[in-house]
């Protein structure tokens, strides 16, 4: 773990997060990082996480599975979609972006959210989604 300074002077600990609930990290990244009062999410794509294998072949069915590996990913942080405040989207194809925001609207209403088309996803998938969110700190509230 790495040593972070803060603005009160205090050391804090990144803490890298692993739950064998969401697929592995497929290169040299973590699945997510705690750091600074915040969960850093990589971005999560429709594996199955018992198998390796892409889930689904439409957007809903893929968005379906991005936003359980997600939550895996956030549970095993101890936080929930509640504590997100921000997301970022990557769609392969704009022309799936209703269907896309019908099943994140599901999980996410109220996070800040950039979403853009790319050229390209891993695995030829067709939606990627990364989060930030806030981890609640001693006291109960999330980032006092």
């Amino acid at each position: 773990m790495r040593r972070l300074g803060f603005r009160t002077g205090e050391q804090k600990m990144n803490e890298k997060i692993n739950t064998a609930d969401a697929p592995g990290a497929i290169g040299p990244y973590s699945q997510a990082i705690k750091a600074g009062g915040f969960l850093f999410t990589s971005g999560q794509i429709p594996l199955d996480p018992a198998t390796g294998d892409v889930d689904g072949n439409d957007i809903t069915s893929q968005t379906e599975r991005v936003m359980k590996n997600l939550g895996a990913v956030l549970a095993a942080a101890g936080v929930s979609f509640g504590d997100v405040v921000k997301t970022t989207c990557f769609l392969s194809d704009m022309g799936n972006f209703a269907a896309f925001n019908a099943v994140y609207g599901r999980y996410i209403s109220s996070a800040a959210r950039s979403c853009v088309a790319v050229a390209g996803l891993p695995r030829g998938v067709l939606v990627e989604v990364e989060a930030v969110a806030a981890v609640p700190q001693p006291g109960g509230e999330a980032n006092a």
